[in-house]
């Protein structure tokens, strides 16, 4: 036997309300999946914001590091070819005679005021004089070995001789001193 009409007219609107609830089911996962990719999307471009930020703040620091060791260090190399000039003024004071200052007084003057001039812009520079004395310790990270000898009273690793002195630039070895070591055996 037929079913009446409303219940055929029932069935027609819960099959009909099923599939529009169905739709809009359909609708929400499909805006849900978009919000989860919006989402998604959003994390990798706050992450490579955040990566940017870093990468600009190390450049930051790494120029402003170059920067000051420029400052610090660029004239290493003029300071280095001015070393021979200061080993040279100092040899020729070293040798001057009374005799000699008694004659020219004045030119051994004006080659000490220049050599004090010198050493006021090394200071100025932050170039420092490394003038190991005979009798300290040897030092590598000071010193370079011009020769060794066995010299009696003294120790093995003991300078003794001061061939040229070493220079510093702030906190680098500009030049190591050079010096004799003792290599006097102990006994």
């Amino acid at each position: 036997m037929a079913k009446p009409n409303n219940e055929e007219f029932l069935d027609d609107i819960a099959t009909a309300e099923a599939e529009e609830l169905a739709e809009e089911m359909a609708e929400i996962s499909d805006e849900a999946a978009e919000l989860d990719t919006l989402r998604a999307e959003r994390d990798a471009f706050k992450d490579k914001f955040m990566r940017a930020l870093a990468d600009a703040e190390n450049v930051r620091k790494r120029g402003e590091r170059a920067r000051r060791e420029a400052e610090q260090y660029g004239g290493s190399k003029l300071a280095r070819d001015m070393l021979p000039v200061y080993d040279n003024m100092k040899r020729a004071l070293e040798t001057v005679t009374d005799e000699q200052r008694a004659v020219s007084g004045a030119l051994i003057e004006g080659i000490e005021l220049t050599m004090r001039a010198l050493l006021d812009v090394f200071g100025k520079h932050g170039i420092q004089v490394l003038s190991p004395q005979v009798g300290d310790r040897f030092d590598p990270q000071m010193h370079e070995a011009m020769f060794e000898a066995p010299v009696p009273g003294t120790k093995a690793g003991d300078i003794i001789q001061v061939s040229a002195e070493g220079f510093m630039l702030h906190d680098r070895l500009l030049r190591p001193a050079q010096v004799g070591v003792s290599s006097m055996p102990a006994g």
